[in-house]
């Protein structure tokens, strides 16, 4: 017999113990564990309530992935499912077969419910009920808090019905509630409402922050103290950050933002967008790091000549796969110093982005013979410069001894233009 034959009854199953929900709630105690994951998808598509509720009281994994369930929110199942942990959280004993310990609300564990509706073969069903590594630490500490996993994109607009519920139940149990947000994007939000919402938030749960907002340099310092608590932050995105006013003390804002990376242990990936606030004192960033960078990217500012030294002087670098320097403008650089960074680099670089960067003719005859040795090279991209057809033609006599070099970008060398301007594609 076929695996999706079983799958199929099961369904079934589950269909027609619906059409009584007394019995099927009263049958949860003998229910085999393979018709809990029909029985509640059939309950939550087709809002039976009660069910649901019952059904979470009587949960046999530790994880209950509702997120992949919701592609189109619905306040009344939430609210049932909900209601359920409430019974869970009240209780000083749980039910004999519940071994819920974790809510994720996140688009996440489609495979689990796909496998139990039969529209995958492919799944064992031993890896879909085990514990995942949050789980087993759940499992091992049966006394913790309750986790509430959920993906979190603050917005300037008041948050939807939804999370809205969602954060009012956390806050009125915070007590045995672990609200935790591994992917954090902040959009041009309130900082009241940033700092309601992550009141409630486990910040050293967060791995990734994007901050996207218009703000100006005194309130990213507001903000940086949150920051210092997270962590076990991978990975940190920051953008569009206005100058300062000019009765704003912009030093003592810098030093406030830029000490919190001593206490980003975990660290690996830094993008910082227009961070004009860091231009010639860039050094006093790096000297905070705390870890080895994987990729680093400063585009569209100006950085000063020391800037640029302090980067390839910093011991945090030298295990760099990307670099994007993109928009920062190069020209009166000395020609060494980009040598002395790619030199620091050259034997884990994978990725260079260095477009719009005004790099001369001479500094990129400097780099060519390092440029060479970067044999895990992938991606290069010099776009946006202007160059002779003698340099770029020796450029390529070195880029194609690289045979990691998969993309490269070039722009139309100089000769390609007309005294107007005007590009002659032949």
């Amino acid at each position: 017999m076929s695996v999706r034959n079983p799958l199929r009854l099961l369904n079934l199953a589950g269909k027609s113990l619906l059409t009584d929900e007394a019995l099927a709630i009263s049958a949860l105690e003998y229910l085999p564990i393979e018709l809990f994951p029909p029985l509640f998808m059939e309950a939550f598509c087709g809002r039976h309530r009660k069910t649901l509720k019952a059904l979470v009281q009587a949960w046999p994994f530790v994880r209950l992935p509702l997120g992949g369930l919701m592609q189109t929110p619905h306040l009344g199942t939430l609210q049932a499912v909900l209601d359920g942990l409430d019974v869970l959280l009240a209780q000083k004993d749980h039910p004999r077969r519940c071994k819920l310990r974790v809510l994720d609300l996140r688009n996440t564990g489609q495979d689990f419910w796909r496998m139990w509706s039969g529209s995958s073969v492919h799944v064992s069903p031993s890896s879909s009920m085990a514990p995942g590594a949050e789980d087993r630490s759940r499992t091992e500490q049966p006394s913790a808090p309750f986790e509430v996993f959920i993906e979190l994109h603050l917005k300037e607009r008041s948050m939807d019905g939804f999370l809205t519920y969602i954060m009012r139940w956390v806050e009125q149990r915070k007590a045995s509630i672990h609200l935790c947000c591994k992917k954090l994007r902040i959009i041009s939000s309130s900082m009241d409402n940033i700092m309601k919402v992550l009141s409630m938030v486990k910040l050293d749960c967060i791995q990734e922050l994007h901050v996207n907002c218009t703000w100006h340099l005194s309130t990213l310092a507001m903000f940086a103290p949150l920051l210092g608590q997270m962590s076990n932050l991978q990975r940190l995105l920051i953008s569009h950050i206005h100058l300062p006013d000019p009765e704003e003390q912009e030093e003592e804002h810098v030093v406030k933002i830029t000490s919190q990376f001593l206490r980003l242990h975990c660290l690996r990936d830094l993008h910082l967008e227009s961070p004009v606030y860091l231009e010639g004192c860039l050094d006093q960033m790096l000297r905070f790091l705390r870890t080895p960078l994987d990729h680093l990217a400063k585009t569209n500012c100006q950085l000063t000549e020391s800037d640029l030294t302090h980067l390839s002087q910093c011991p945090n670098i030298h295990q760099l796969k990307d670099l994007d320097l993109s928009g920062v403008t190069m020209t009166d650089f000395s020609p060494e110093i980009l040598h002395i960074l790619l030199e620091q680099v050259a034997a884990t670089f994978q990725e260079l982005n260095l477009e719009q960067c005004g790099i001369t003719e001479s500094q990129l005859e400097s780099i060519l013979p390092v440029l060479s040795c970067c044999s895990q090279l992938t991606t290069f991209s010099l776009c946006g410069n202007v160059l002779s057809m003698a340099v770029m033609e020796r450029l390529l006599s070195h880029t194609t001894r690289l045979i990691n070099l998969s993309e490269e970008f070039y722009p139309a060398p100089q000769e390609s233009y007309s005294p107007h301007g005007a590009l002659h594609l032949g």
